[in-house]
């Protein structure tokens, strides 16, 4: 009768931990999948707001009197692969020569494919705001599923890493250079 009762709870037992082990896998999974659904709507509003500043320059050239290469920044970005850290950054300098040709050329304004591309970059710039929060929120999460007992067993035993905040900054790295503000 003993021999039995401890196989039964050994068996039960047993059974608990897969069980556990199970949940926390699936935790990160789900933390996964809403990741790559973050970094798709970060990536679709940075492919918009890159799209927007292309139509912008043949908009721009067509009413200023501009001559030569205008948002080199952005035409550069044309043969490049970039992360969406980095296409975000470099975006931000698209949009600031956008904003200074619309204050140094107000005939700008008076073009209403202009003034769309202008509401359409400034919308943009609350959907990416927005992406970026839910973004971080659920690497914190991650990151802490990663790093806490027991479920940083799992991680180490299916190789789950921490991810990087979406500024790019690695926080277990000792260069305080690379954070951007």
């Amino acid at each position: 009768m003993t021999i039995l009762f401890i196989v039964l709870a050994s068996l039960f037992i047993l059974f608990i931990i897969i069980i556990l082990i199970a949940n926390t896998y699936n935790n990160f999974q789900n933390y996964i999948i809403r990741i790559n659904e973050a970094e798709a709507n970060i990536d679709s509003t940075l492919r918009n707001r890159f799209d927007l500043l292309n139509k912008s320059i043949d908009i721009i050239k067509a009413n200023t009197e501009i001559e030569g290469e205008i948002f080199k920044s952005v035409i550069k970005l044309r043969s490049q692969k970039l992360s969406n850290f980095d296409l975000d950054r470099e975006l931000y300098e698209g949009i600031k020569e956008f904003n200074k040709h619309k204050e140094e050329h107000p005939e700008l304004r008076k073009s209403e494919v202009f003034t769309k591309i202008d509401i359409s970059l400034n919308e943009s710039e609350t959907e990416i705001v927005a992406f970026r929060k839910y973004y971080n929120d659920i690497i914190t999460n991650y990151n802490k599923l990663v790093r806490r007992f027991p479920s940083n067993l799992i991680a180490l035993c299916f190789k789950f890493k921490t991810k990087p905040y979406f500024d790019g900054k690695n926080m277990e790295d000792d260069d305080t250079k690379d954070f951007k503000l």
